[in-house]
């Protein structure tokens, strides 16, 4: 009986670990750099994209804002009432990063072009791309990439 407990409590156990790799308020990343991983705000509303970090004063080190783009599109960004510096990963249906904007600059009004058939884009702190190593290629796993063919799938 305590042996089929202790296995249960096992089971049940690795089961949480399993689904607390993939959750909604959390992105990672991985490539031959490494892994690395990022608690995340989901923008996937038109009003909840258009606002993004605008006005914030600061965003924690593994934080991140993850815009969500259904269909995918042409996208383009800009950093105007955006105060922090920002690194911009654009991604295509599958979860591969397929450009890096690095160091935007804070109220910038240049559009920052993010490409053709981009599905989500995850800005962090300025420099940690380039500290992480992440690059085109990197492949992301979240649950919006669930519902297509992902690399990196939940």
């Amino acid at each position: 009986m305590i042996r089929r407990l202790a296995l249960a409590s096992i089971l049940i156990c690795a089961a949480g670990a399993a689904l607390a790799q993939c959750r909604a308020d959390r992105v990672d990343l991985r490539g031959d750099w490494g892994q690395a991983g990022f608690s995340v705000e989901l923008a996937v509303t038109p009003q909840q994209r258009a606002r993004g970090l605008m006005y914030r004063q600061t965003l924690p080190r593994g934080a991140g804002m993850l815009f969500v783009y259904d269909p995918p599109q042409h996208v383009s960004f800009w950093m105007k009432n955006t105060l922090i510096p920002l690194d911009m990963l654009f991604l295509d249906r599958q979860g591969v990063v397929r450009r890096v904007h690095s160091d935007a600059t804070p109220g910038d009004l240049t559009p920052i072009d993010g490409g053709e058939g981009i599905f989500a884009v995850l800005e962090i702190n300025a420099g940690l791309a380039r500290r992480y190593g992440i690059a085109p290629g990197t492949v992301m796993r979240h649950p919006i990439f669930s519902q297509g063919p992902a690399v990196w799938p939940c």
